[in-house]
């Protein structure tokens, strides 16, 4: 079984990689755009949706201003990208905006970072995920009401390529990832070129009216409606997730490895906002309508719209008026679009286990999360990742519009933050530096580090605002929620190495006085023989064997036995008579280290190895429950020794001797 489980484990992950080869993982820029900036470079996907959706709720009208609304999200990415350029230089280690924050705030701020990057890394790839399987949907009918389960089993596939390993699950994501700006890119330059020479054909949506909600009747005029429009500009606020990855992953890039992260955020932050502007542009030259509910926002002359009628996503409408007549391109579109998303999540998948294995290894996280797998990926932080995204997809039923409102918030904390830590940052450095030259090039980075402060903070409260009571209150409670955790964990690792601390008093009564080796009889066979040889082999102060007397028939039977072995160990029997078997030998062990408190009492418990999982319900069953116990009794040692049964021939291992290319081979 267990050659079986380690042959699939092979076939799905690959062979292990030995540590002396991490440096071959590392990630050259053209495979790291993919890996680090799918999340940014795919929200085109959802954004503009988003914006859309949002100021539909204000009729027709209002949607003329999604451009706007567009150009504010352009303004803030390009300076968060700015802003993360003097980052990656300043803090190359990989501990990314919880290492500016704990640097230059305290461990607080930092901590108060990492819980919401925590937290924004698995919505990301629940939404990514989500809005895929949208998409799929659409253009796959059967997919139609199982949105749900193609995301969940998005998400399994996703993990098990990483971990293969970061370097080749980039490679294997490079393709669609550059197809999907390579379409987009040819989508806006036909779009463009049709809308100018009078050409482009208008969306499928183009011919229905949008029906306002109660209270935006006059559209976005009052305070409801610059409410409204910060609110679709949150939305859109979330093109800037992905820009932090970067910075968390600059270990994983080639030197000079700040420079080629930075290299890496300035092509993220070009193409991201070419096409956010480019897909709105085309909306309004279309005359794209999305709403949340279709059957009763909108309108065809007057009446709702036909029962047929399905409303598709923003980039879809667009490919269909864009290309029409020419429908490969359509669905080339709207497939990799698909994929896209689904690639998006992947930048959480290089993000969380990095800034998980910097938490664990600060005593944060379980320590687990810092170990690296036979790939060299961080396999515990991103089978973690996985399940906490598939939780959330089950729970939301894979429903973009819901899940969005909990989105952003987290990422919009660590950028504020961190923005503030560089800040300092650069406000300390340059009180130690007399150079001009490096004093100038240290000022004109604060100041982009301030407009970025200030952006990231005004957008951070805007969020909070317009976003608190739709669900985003469910991510500020999720962060509370992880960050308490963490300091507890915290105070465990704390509290338990104060309490294993070697000072001068443990020290003196590091050795005991004496040994008392006690050997646990039931029959004697050979598991008891060779448990009687251990414990002799050790030499004991004191060597004694013990039974329990439940049968005096069985008892007398053994000592006879016993006796006539001429064993050179004394058998000692406990009585029992209510027929118990561990109550008697724990009272024994603790009169024992009672009468001699300094004595270490080493118990030697003969236990078998089986080879099937049915026999471990036959077998052993006395022995784990006495080993619990007295695993909690001070000043005692369970020692097991295992008689291997005839059943695990084949199954232990021990034939192999060497690990040679990833497979064992005998002598």
């Amino acid at each position: 079984m267990s050659d079986i489980a380690d042959a699939a484990k092979r076939i799905l992950l690959g062979r292990p990689m030995r540590s002396e080869h991490l440096g071959h993982t590392l990630l050259p820029k053209r495979i790291a755009l993919p890996i680090f900036a799918s999340d940014a470079l795919s929200s085109v996907a959802y954004a503009p949706d988003e914006i859309l959706l949002t100021l539909g709720i204000a009729g027709l009208a209002a949607s003329t201003v999604s451009l706007w609304a567009g150009l504010g999200v352009v303004f803030v990415l390009v300076v968060v990208v700015l802003s993360y350029r003097q980052n990656v230089h300043a803090y190359p280690s990989g501990g990314g905006d919880y290492e500016v924050a704990t640097t230059n705030l305290g461990a607080p701020a930092g901590l108060s970072v990492a819980s919401a990057l925590m937290v924004d890394y698995v919505l990301t790839v629940a939404v990514s995920i989500s809005s895929a399987a949208q998409y799929a949907s659409s253009a796959i009918p059967a997919l139609r009401g199982h949105e749900a389960l193609a995301a969940v089993a998005a998400v399994v596939i996703l993990a098990l390529m990483n971990l293969r390993g970061v370097r080749e699950s980039g490679t294997v994501f490079a393709v669609p990832t550059y197809l999907f700006m390579c379409l987009i890119g040819i989508m806006a330059v036909v779009g463009g070129i049709r809308y100018f020479t009078g050409h482009l054909p208008m969306a499928e949506s183009h011919d229905f009216s949008v029906l306002p909600q109660a209270g935006f009747d006059q559209g976005l005029m009052g305070f409801a409606g610059v409410f409204l429009f910060a609110r679709a500009f949150a939305s859109g606020c979330a093109a800037l997730t992905g820009v932090e990855a970067i910075s968390n992953g600059v270990p994983a890039f080639r030197k000079p490895k700040s420079r080629n992260a930075a290299t890496t955020l300035a092509l993220l932050g070009s193409i991201s906002a070419g096409m956010v502007i480019s897909i709105l542009l085309l909306a309004q030259a279309t005359g794209v309508k999305y709403v949340e509910d279709p059957a009763t926002q909108l309108t065809l002359n007057g009446a709702p719209p036909p029962g047929t009628y399905t409303q598709h996503p923003t980039i879809g409408q667009l490919a269909a008026a864009v290309f029409q007549g020419f429908p490969i391109a359509f669905y080339a579109i709207s497939a990799v679009t698909g994929v896209i998303l689904v690639l998006a999540a992947n930048t959480a998948f290089n993000g969380f286990p990095v800034l998980g294995s910097i938490l664990a290894r600060d005593g944060y996280l379980p320590r687990q999360l810092h170990t690296r797998g036979d790939r060299l990926a961080f396999s515990n932080g991103i089978i973690t990742l996985a399940v906490a995204a598939v939780v959330l997809i089950v729970a939301f039923d894979a429903q973009v519009t819901r899940l969005i409102q909990l989105y952003i918030v987290g990422v919009f904390v660590s950028f504020t933050l961190s923005q503030l830590g560089m800040v300092r940052h650069w406000t300390r450095e340059l009180k130690r530096q007399p150079d001009p030259a490096a004093r100038s090039h240290m000022l004109r980075s604060r100041v982009i580090n301030v407009i970025g402060f200030c952006c990231t903070g005004l957008v951070l409260i805007i969020v909070l605002i317009t976003k608190f009571v739709h669900g985003a209150y469910i991510a500020i409670l999720a962060m509370a929620v992880l960050y308490l955790t963490m300091l507890a964990i915290h105070k465990h690792y704390d509290r338990v190495r104060d309490e294993l601390s070697l000072d001068d008093v443990a020290a003196a009564r590091a050795l005991p006085s004496r040994v008392h080796a006690i050997v646990l009889v039931s029959k004697i066979h050979k598991p008891t023989m060779r448990a009687l040889a251990y414990a002799r082999a050790s030499r004991p102060s004191l060597l004694e064997a013990v039974t329990v007397g439940v049968d005096p028939a069985e008892v007398q039977e053994l000592t006879a036995q016993w006796e006539s072995l001429e064993l050179p160990v004394p058998l000692r029997v406990l009585d029992s008579p209510f027929r118990e078997i561990s109550r008697p030998i724990l009272k024994y062990v603790r009169s024992v280290r009672r009468d001699s408190p300094r004595d270490l009492v080493v118990v030697y418990i003969p236990e078998y190895v089986v080879g099937h999982w049915w026999e471990q319900l036959l077998h052993n069953q006395s022995a784990l429950r006495l080993k619990g116990r007295l695993l909690f009794t001070p000043g005692v040692v369970v020692a097991s020794v295992p008689w291997q049964l005839a059943s695990t021939q084949g199954q232990t291992g021990l034939e192999d001797e060497s690990y040679v290319q990833g497979r064992l081979q005998r002598f």
